[in-house]
Formats: C-alpha cells, structure tokens, sequence
C-alpha cells in the first residue's frame, strides 16, 4: 500500500472522519486484518483563522514538504477551505495532492450532473479553488447561496460545526438553503464543508447531496491501493 500523508487540524473533528473512512474503506478492499499506511499532521486551527494568506500558504508548504520527506507517496488536505493554497503549494513538491474539487467531479460527471449548489465557508463559496476548478477543469457550473444568506451560512460553520456543536437551528438554515438552490436549478448540492455531512444526512432531504469528506475519502483510498 502507498503512504498517504494527511494535513488535519480544520478542524479536528473531520480529521477523525477522514481517519476513519480511509481505514474503514481500505478495509472495505482488502479486509478488516490490515489497515492502510497514514501520516497525519493536525495543525493548530488557530493558523486559518488569523485570515493571513501568505501565512497559511506558507505553513501548508512547510507541512507538505515535511509529509514528502517523511515518505508520503501523495497528500490529502482534509478539509475543503484549505485548499486555497493548492495552486501555491502543488508546484512546490513532487508527490501529487488529491484535490478534493476532482472527487467531487467524478462523482457528479457519473450522475451527470452539470449544475451543482455548494455550502460552504465564506471563502469555500465565493473563492475560486473550488468553483473554478470544478468549472475550467470539468466544465461543471455551481450555485452559492444568496448574498444575504453568505454571512449566516458562513457563521454556523466558524462558530458552530468546527467546534462540535451540531444544533436544530443549523441544520434547519442549511436544509432551507439546499431548497432554495434547487429551485435555481442545483440538480445535487455539495456538502462542501467537511462538518456538514455530520450535520445533514441523505435521509434529511430528497436533494441529492455530494459528501466532499466520503468522495475525497475514496479518492484517496483507490491511491492507496494503486500499485
């Protein structure tokens, strides 16, 4: 099996369910005896929060290069905001980083989805690492929420989901989102945050829902296991 070197942190609690779903899915291929080759760096949240660009490309470089060193055969960012530094960072080293945007887009390419709504951070949403790659690289358009929900669908991830706190009101805001997005026309809707498949299950809504965490999972599990 291939290494997999890991950059968590953002926040700790969806480190754990990419821990546990490569572990769980290799398991899946191979059988529960063994268990895959991981190298897991959990850095301090308090780093994306400061909001320093420069710092945060930085310091994924640093961590990058570090996992390279260590041996990882390729990297995965386990959350979707961090991959803003993918352009900064993938240049920079030698083994690939699976970006989460490309798992998305395999499984929508299969479903033949061609327009898709995103929930996400701030950044996540009206940045261009995932809208653009989604739409230059596999030619697939997405939809934000409205400007006057940005702030609010923003807020419950920051102060809520990467603190652990799963509450009614949130799930309620983002169930009325993936409505609202649907009738634009989002034929799925990307979970695109990797708190909020822990919040919003399948069985909560008829929308078809893209989970970035279990796709960029699998993703990373078929690498794995590549000889």
């Amino acid at each position: 099996m291939n290494l997999l070197g890991m950059i968590g942190g953002t926040s700790w609690h969806s480190t754990i369910e990419y821990y546990r779903l490569l572990n769980e899915l290799v398991g899946d291929k191979i059988g529960t005896q063994q268990n895959p080759p991981l190298l897991l760096y959990s850095l301090n949240v308090k780093l994306m929060r400061e909001n320093d660009s420069e710092k945060i490309k930085n310091s994924y470089l640093e961590i990058a290069q570090k996992l390279e060193s260590a041996g990882s055969k390729a990297i995965i960012i386990c959350a979707n905001t961090p991959h803003m530094v993918y352009d900064f960072v993938q240049p920079k080293i030698k083994v690939p980083i699976l970006h989460i945007a490309d798992a998305v887009a395999r499984e929508a390419k299969q479903k033949s989805y061609k327009k898709l709504g995103l929930l996400g951070t701030r950044p996540t949403m009206q940045g261009d690492f995932l809208q653009g790659r989604l739409r230059d690289k596999h030619q697939i358009e997405t939809l934000i929420p409205a400007d006057n929900f940005i702030d609010e669908t923003h807020r419950f991830i920051s102060e809520e989901l990467t603190q652990g706190k799963f509450s009614d009101a949130a799930k309620s805001f983002y169930l009325e989102q993936m409505q609202l997005l649907k009738e634009r026309g989002a034929e799925a809707i990307i979970l695109g945050c990797t708190e909020l498949p822990m919040l919003i299950q399948e069985k909560d809504t008829e929308i078809p829902l893209l989970d970035t965490t279990k796709l960029h999972a699998e993703m990373a599990t078929e690498f794995i296991l590549k000889d």
